[in-house]
């Protein structure tokens, strides 16, 4: 296997730190380009891990980011908008520097991080609207020789996550839960899966220019999803799901406090479901972990103990 040295964009996420100790396991070098270099310890302990210092909305910052690498991985987005413009900033310029960049340095494989249901014309929201534009924008470096792959994933979970692990914060406050949007559906996609699949797709060329949908093997909708989070935690709690006038309602009043933990651009996402027409891409040669195989190990009461378990259970298997 043919090794890389990559720029990570988002490397610090997420999904980027699961991604960046898939890559480094897989011996690949790997450059992370952080505002804050000094708060990610757990990259910098990486012996082929470069965390480097760089703003990479600038020119510079992108240019010293990507200097030396051979392929470039953008993971960067936002979810909530929290300042004026900032869905065009992060999803919409962002790749398009980066393309220019790119050429610039003359690196030619790009692996893009998109959403589902995101359409640069038909976007149920600003957010899938950006997203679907800057995704537009990667592959438009097609006609420069750049080979790109985008993914478009259903809503993400996996230690860490701000799904699952944001519902379990809730549930344990006082009181029933308001729950918006209670029908909305979603596949959640493990995060191993998703950071499985672009270092799968790396070097395969059947992968240059597609666009991949990914999800997890069941629809459940928000409402199945919280429930289940409260089964986990063995929380009992009143949920209580809100008609469409109060929901909008609760964006309306959640999208002035600070962070805009609900807003009504997140309304608009959560009307098409966020779920994918046909089944996990074969290319990738691996079936979808469900998750009731992974959630109960970092988010149940014996979360600690599940750990240890699953641990010493691989252990046994390597040695």
């Amino acid at each position: 296997m043919k090794r890389h040295t990559i720029c990570v964009l988002g490397g610090t996420g997420f999904v980027g730190r699961h991604l960046v100790n898939q890559l480094t396991a897989a011996g690949h070098r790997v450059r992370v380009p952080t505002r804050h270099r000094e708060r990610h310890r757990e990259l910098l302990v990486l012996p082929t891990v470069q965390v480097v210092g760089a703003n990479i909305h600038e020119a510079a910052g992108l240019a010293e980011a990507l200097a030396g690498c051979d392929v470039a991985i953008n993971l960067v987005a936002v979810l909530n908008e929290l300042r004026r413009d900032q869905f065009r900033k992060v999803h919409v310029e962002l790749p398009r520097k980066l393309g220019a960049a790119m050429q610039q340095q003359g690196i030619t494989r790009l692996l893009h991080m998109s959403a589902l249901n995101a359409d640069a014309q038909q976007g149920a929201s600003r957010y899938l609207r950006s997203k679907g534009e800057g995704e537009d924008l990667a592959h438009g470096l097609a006609a420069a020789g750049v080979r790109v792959t985008s993914f478009r994933p259903s809503v993400i979970f996996g230690p860490e996550d701000q799904f699952f692990n944001k519902f379990a914060a809730l549930l344990k406050l006082p009181g029933p839960l308001p729950l918006p949007c209670p029908r909305a559906r979603f596949a959640p996609v493990f995060v191993g899966d998703v950071t499985r699949a672009f270092a799968g797709a790396l070097d395969n060329k059947a992968s240059f220019g597609q666009r991949y949908d990914l999800c997890g093997p069941r629809v459940l909708t928000l409402q199945q999803i919280v429930e289940y989070a409260a089964r986990v935690l063995g929380v009992k709690k009143s949920i209580i799901g809100l008609p469409d006038g109060l929901t909008r309602l609760q964006a309306a009043v959640m999208g002035r406090l600070p962070g805009k933990p609900f807003t009504r651009d997140n309304y608009d996402s959560m009307q098409v479901d966020a779920v994918c027409a046909g089944p996990f891409p074969e290319l990738f040669g691996f079936v979808p972990t469900p998750v009731e195989a992974v959630v109960p190990y970092y988010l149940g009461r014996d979360a600690q103990q599940a750990r240890y378990d699953a641990a010493r259970e691989q252990a046994r298997h390597e040695y």
